[in-house]
């Protein structure tokens, strides 16, 4: 996993409250591996028509947010049915951060397995920050994880407050797998005295 410390990119403002995994990744996408890349249909159904034509309207189709990075979302952002490929579709498509007011539970957590930093600010700050990129002459939003601040156009500065032990995985970079690696010796040195002390468990059996 790509460690994060601190990104300064374009701000998407999504302001629609609620916005579920299957709005995000529609249902019938999900058959598809991981290696054939989530983001081609991160808001399928938003942001493309029957015939496959761009929709003008959608906000990830304006050329203002291109190459965005930093989706400003409404409250309860990723909420519905759980499914990790909510969060691979946007990464996939470029984004490294999500600030909402709040998330579906399994979204949230979801998204520190995969590299996504999920800010939380209150609503007030999100609709300012949302607003700001709206209307403002850039759409340049900066997230340090280090110093856990947001700054945006117009002057918006705002804290945003991270678990010790996720904001630690995610500057190193670490999944769950390098995790457990990281703690090899431990466990290897648990596995010998568990045997010493058990052999009984763990002695091979003839066949």
């Amino acid at each position: 996993m790509e460690p994060f410390k601190r990104i300064d990119a374009v701000g998407l403002p999504v302001a629609s409250p609620n916005v579920d995994t299957d709005q995000i990744i529609p249902a019938r996408y999900l058959w598809h591996p991981r290696s054939d890349g989530y983001g081609q249909w991160l808001f399928n159904d938003l942001r493309f028509s029957e015939d496959g034509q761009e929709k003008p309207g959608f906000v990830l189709n304006q050329p203002r947010y291109a190459g965005a990075k930093v989706l400003v979302a409404d409250r309860n952002f990723g909420c519905g049915s759980s499914r990790e490929h909510a969060v691979w579709a946007l990464y996939d498509h470029g984004f490294r951060v999500v600030i909402a007011s709040s998330f579906g539970d399994i979204f949230y957590n979801n998204s520190f397995k995969q590299g996504l930093l999920p800010v939380v600010l209150p609503e007030a700050e999100v609709t300012a920050l949302r607003e700001a990129i709206e209307r403002g002459n850039s759409t340049r939003v900066a997230v340090d994880l280090e110093t856990q601040t947001v700054t945006g156009p117009g002057g918006f500065t705002a804290k945003f407050q991270i678990a010790p032990f996720q904001k630690k995985k995610l500057l190193e970079g670490l999944d769950d797998i390098a995790l457990t690696l990281a703690s090899s010796d431990r466990i290897a040195a648990f596995e010998a005295g568990f045997d010493r002390e058990m052999p009984w468990l763990t002695v091979d059996q003839p066949p």
